[in-house]
């Protein structure tokens, strides 16, 4: 239960005077529906209302503010023209401008003769100034009615800065004194106040230094923010740990008929990930664990050797793709080799249907398939086993934390491995899988070959064209990936529809064309063609993103590259670096080039390494999507910057680790607090699903 002292920032807004059921929605479409959301939506500058120069020395856009007295009134003679107040200062002479507005009331506000405190912008029209629409105005008699510093917020159609700093006031009068749950030691390290003390200057800065994420205020919230995400992994973890688990620990002689059938030895971070994998799997708790490695590092032989390690056990493993083509293809690689040391292995997609699926079903279910590969399939109540104790999820953040858990409670006690080729920079992977132990391959098969990265301009299209001639009449296969155009896969469609026709002029029937729109079955034929080497150059949208294997395709060219996050273009980099032979990746740019796009392709010029990639990307995006064009499934932080907070997020994972060491039921004082900061951020309802799992 959430804790009494909570429930006013937990309130709806229309509990705050001023907002009715239309103004809730506008603000509720800004930042959130509960008092807390209002605070958590943090400043993006401020204006400064303080009383200065002489309208003399007023400039053009200039805020002003400042006492003037009212000289006349100027009526309009036709609604066409504007109202006019004349006023002036000491020095100089200002014109108040009012569009659609009534005489009355201006008479009452701006009696002649009055003296009144305004502040506005400052506009120069024919040598003279003047300041239309007043944004305040208050008796001169009452200057502290007159904002001295005004927060500015980001706002949405609908909803302006002036109302939003009523509702900010009020939410911050609900704010609680509540008891301190950073360590003294550490507040008075870092020159930060208490939460309450932060929270108030966080929203009323006074210089553009507390508008900085390393501002002493920001850092604090921040760092608050950060602990309770930590604190809630780390929690999620230590009960992961204490799940009673299945020890599976097989007698290798599967293992070792495959490694002596492979034409290659296995890389050092190969054996040292599968003996931590084993080694998970041998302890008598649940395995949780999370395995990182670049494009082409071998991590499908990984996870086979590890599944036979389940299998030798007596039970059975399943791994599942994201998509049909990335199933098949572990199939493909994973069957000829199963067959050969006699493990028996099936594919489930939703292309399998009628008397082969319920034949898989049944064999599944009688213990006769000892592996199963497959898609979202999986999930489907039907789709039951004899005995799983091994579940593989590739591509992790293609699947949601419920999927992840629906499939692993097909079997009892399952131990779950979670893969992914997205190099993930240290500090989400902290923030994001901190429930789970962490293996990284990060070594390269011998023998591959660097990339060589070109990149031009689109008007050197016809020069690529050529040079792409010569190099497939001498048997070289590649893909041709079509421009992103922002959630519209209609353009997207059509401008891969487009090259693919203005393609086939210079290619002929050598030309294919897969998108996201085209049925399986459909995709599945035309990248069969593809890797037969019927098919010469693929073009294609970022279906081809994630994992698909064409060893003999060793060129890339991909058609505006600006339009692409770094860690995607590493990603379809990654699609020509699967053979021996070197590879070639042309990135095409279209102009206006922005500096964050010139610096992301230099990027991808000056290095390959897929993690060092991620963190430049993770800097060049400020914490944004890191995945590609939405980071499904990663948490947006508040009050939290990525690539500002780094250090402070370490910090928060050690001081989770120390605090759950020392009070790991949060009982003491410090533990109690802990317990309201893990509410105010909402991570119990974290803790809650991952229990449920």
């Amino acid at each position: 239960m959430r804790p009494s002292i909570l429930y006013p920032l937990f309130s709806p807004i229309d509990t705050l005077t001023g907002v009715g059921q239309r103004y809730m929605q506008l603000v509720g479409n800004l930042c959130g529906t509960k008092v807390i959301d209002l605070l958590w939506h943090l400043p993006s500058g401020y204006i400064d209302r303080r009383c200065g120069i002489p309208l003399i020395q007023a400039h053009n856009g200039q805020i002003w503010t400042g006492k003037v007295r009212v000289i006349e009134h100027v009526v309009p003679k036709t609604k066409k023209q504007p109202y006019r107040i004349i006023v002036e200062d000491e020095s100089e002479q200002l014109t108040l401008i009012f569009f659609k507005t009534y005489g009355d009331s201006l008479t009452k506000q701006y009696p002649v003769g009055a003296e009144r405190i305004i502040s506005g912008k400052i506009e120069i029209f024919n040598n003279a100034l003047q300041m239309p629409h007043p944004e305040y105005t208050v008796d001169a008699s009452f200057p502290e009615q007159m904002p001295q510093i005004e927060t500015v917020y980001p706002l949405t159609a609908g909803v302006t800065n002036k109302m939003l700093n009523k509702l900010m006031l009020q939410a911050q009068r609900n704010v609680p004194q509540i008891a301190e749950w950073v360590d003294e030691k550490m507040l008075r390290s870092k020159g930060w106040t208490d939460f309450h003390s932060a929270l108030w200057q966080v929203h009323h800065p006074q210089n553009i230094i507390d508008l900085e994420p390393n501002s002493p205020a920001r850092q604090r919230l921040a760092y608050d923010e950060l602990l309770a995400n930590q604190l809630s992994l780390a929690i999620v973890r230590g009960r992961l740990k204490k799940q009673k688990g299945r020890t599976l620990c097989g007698d290798g002689h599967l293992r070792q008929k495959l490694l002596s059938y492979l034409p290659f030895s296995l890389t050092d971070a190969q054996k040292r990930v599968i003996a931590e994998i084993e080694s998970d799997m041998a302890a008598n708790y649940k395995m949780s664990r999370l395995l990182q490695g670049d494009v082409g590092s071998g991590k499908t032989i990984v996870a086979l050797i590890t599944m036979l390690n389940a299998v030798e056990c007596g039970t059975q493993a399943a791994i599942m793709a994201p998509t049909e083509i990335l199933a098949q293809q572990h199939a493909d690689s994973m069957n000829d080799l199963c067959s050969i040391i006699g493990v028996r292995t099936a594919l489930l997609t939703g292309n399998v249907k009628g008397k082969a699926r319920k034949q898989i079903l049944e064999s599944l279910k009688n213990g006769e398939i000892d592996i199963l590969i497959g898609t979202h399939a999986l999930f489907t109540d039907d789709v039951a086993f004899k005995d799983l104790a091994y579940v593989i999820i590739d591509e992790q953040h293609r699947f949601g934390v419920r999927q992840r858990l629906n499939l692993s409670q097909k079997g009892k006690d399952c131990d779950v491995l979670v893969m992914t080729a997205t190099p993930i920079p240290r500090t989400l992977v902290l923030t994001q899988y901190g429930d789970m132990e962490y293996s990284k391959i990060d070594e390269l098969p011998a023998g591959r070959k660097p990339t060589t990265t070109t990149v031009m301009p689109l008007s050197k299209i016809h020069a690529v064209v050529d040079a792409l001639q010569r190099k497939i009449a001498s048997g070289t296969q590649a893909y041709w990936v079509c421009p992103l155009v922002e959630e519209s896969e209609k353009i997207d469609l059509s401008a891969a529809t487009e090259r693919y026709e203005n393609l086939q002029k210079h290619f002929g029937s050598q030309v294919g064309l897969v998108h996201g729109k085209m049925k399986e079955s459909e995709k599945n034929a035309v990248m069969e063609d593809f890797k037969n080497g019927k098919i010469k150059l693929l073009v294609s949208t970022t279906v081809i993103e994630v994992g698909v294997n064409i060893p003999a395709a060793t060129i890339m060219i991909v058609e505006h590259a600006e339009r692409f996050g770094l860690a995607q273009l590493h990603q379809l980099r990654g699609r020509i670096k699967r053979g021996q032979e070197a590879s070639i990746c042309i990135l095409m740019y279209g102009f206006p080039l922005s500096e964050i796009s010139r610096q992301r392709l230099n990027t991808m010029k000056q290095t390959e390494d897929g993690f060092l990639i991620a963190e430049e990307d993770l800097k060049l995006r400020g914490g944004g999507e890191i995945l590609g064009r939405k980071q499904s499934g990663f948490n947006n932080f508040r009050l939290a910057n990525l690539s500002a907070h780094g250090d402070l997020l370490l910090t928060a994972t050690k001081d989770a680790a120390f605090i759950l060491n020392q009070d790991p039921n949060l009982s003491s004082p410090r533990g109690q607090s802990l317990r309201t900061l893990l509410y105010l951020f909402e991570r119990d309802e974290m803790i809650r699903t991952y229990k449920a799992g």
